[in-house]
């Protein structure tokens, strides 16, 4: 792309940013917003708060819980352990994943709908 071709694509997309700013401005959204603002700013300087004592005021647990700890290894969680119980053969299979033989077998075999069925407790 030439260097002129660029500039009047630059041009033409300032137009339309200056069109859209403008829209923006005569928006009495934004003016009330606007209004808003300045107004709790103004009410901050008068008590000396800050953002964060003003959100720390209105929501004192933050909006989140806190973030769970790692784990000591500093790697992934282990994987909760599965045990499934086949009812046709008796046979029991634990496993902590999917790619486990004998249960890819019996998926293959009965379905994975079936197989989820047979699912007899889950520990951690």
């Amino acid at each position: 792309m030439s260097l002129l071709s660029q500039y009047v694509q630059k041009e033409q997309q300032l137009k339309q940013i200056q069109e859209e700013l403008e829209k923006l401005e005569n928006d009495e959204r934004l003016k009330a917003e606007l209004a808003f603002k300045d107004k709790l700013e103004a009410l901050m300087r008068e008590f000396g708060k800050s953002a964060a004592d003003v959100i720390n005021l209105l929501d004192p647990q933050g909006g989140t819980k806190p973030a769970a700890k790692p784990p000591a290894g500093g790697g992934r969680r282990k994987r909760k352990l599965k045990i499934y119980k086949n009812p046709n053969t008796g046979e029991v299979v634990e496993t902590r994943g999917g790619n486990q033989k004998t249960l890819k077998a019996w998926k293959d075999q009965y379905g994975q709908d079936t197989v989820e069925s047979w699912l007899v407790r889950v520990e951690e």
